[in-house]
């Protein structure tokens, strides 16, 4: 099946602006997954959106504006979705502002219930260095569960490169825990594609990256990592974590 055959199939299903059961999602992955599974990103998220409708949206943690540069070409004014946890550094909310300024996307900034002040107040200074995997939850993945309630699918930048937890994430998926669709336009990329896609087209990448940065998460949990070392080792080093709980 060719791209436009793909998405003219999606497209007869119609857009959806009401909320499909978890049953029906499920069979979306189960009819789809497969079918997509090699074609190019844009495809991917021009499905995506013809299918769900305003019920898509995609997720970025401004490491780079790869995935919403690409998305914003074929489903212009599309909901980008960043989680503002109280501790990123200044560089990354730049880049949100930046991405905000200049892409043509409906950039949504979402934040925990609590501040950090009042989170500090009610588990204690510094929970990140106590407890990295509570903190996590508090102010990454439940306040992401409640932002995604009006959604049937999101798109991530996650990456099989990126690290041997992700060597099986599908292109199109079911996450359980959220009972979406999740979409990963990018998952068969390579560190070398990403690369020459931003520097083809010019996209925004957050100033870290070009300072030993890699991958960026919150200001107390990340360091800059060494040439040759794992891109994902300075992500909560030393304590034997490596995700945050967003994609387990």
């Amino acid at each position: 099946m060719t791209a436009a055959t793909t998405v003219a199939a999606a497209e007869a299903r119609g857009a959806q602006t009401e909320g499909r059961s978890p049953e029906e999602l499920r069979e979306i992955v189960q009819h789809w997954g497969a079918e997509l599974e090699l074609a190019p990103a844009e495809t991917i998220i021009e499905w995506a959106a013809a299918t769900f409708g305003d019920r898509f949206c995609l997720t970025s943690s401004m490491g780079d504006a790869v995935l919403a540069h690409v998305a914003a070409k074929v489903v212009p004014g599309i909901d980008v979705v960043f989680l503002d946890t109280g501790y990123h550094f200044i560089e990354t909310i730049g880049t949100r502002d930046a991405v905000e300024a200049t892409m043509d996307v409906n950039l949504i900034t979402i934040t925990p219930t609590q501040t950090v002040a009042e989170q500090d107040a009610a588990e204690g200074k510094d929970l990140w260095q106590r407890d990295p995997d509570r903190c996590c939850f508090l102010r990454k993945v439940q306040p992401l569960q409640q932002s995604l309630a009006g959604y049937d699918a999101w798109a991530t930048g996650l990456r099989r490169a990126e690290t041997h937890h992700r060597v099986i994430a599908p292109v199109i998926g079911w996450d359980a825990k959220k009972g979406k669709v999740k979409v990963s336009p990018l998952a068969r990329w390579s560190d070398e594609q990403v690369d020459r896609y931003i520097a083809e087209n010019g996209v925004l990448v957050n100033p870290l990256v070009y300072d030993n940065y890699p991958s960026i998460g919150c200001a107390p949990c990340t360091r800059r990592v060494a040439p040759g070392e794992d891109p994902r080792s300075g992500r909560w080093a030393g304590t034997g974590k490596t995700e945050c709980g967003i994609h387990v």
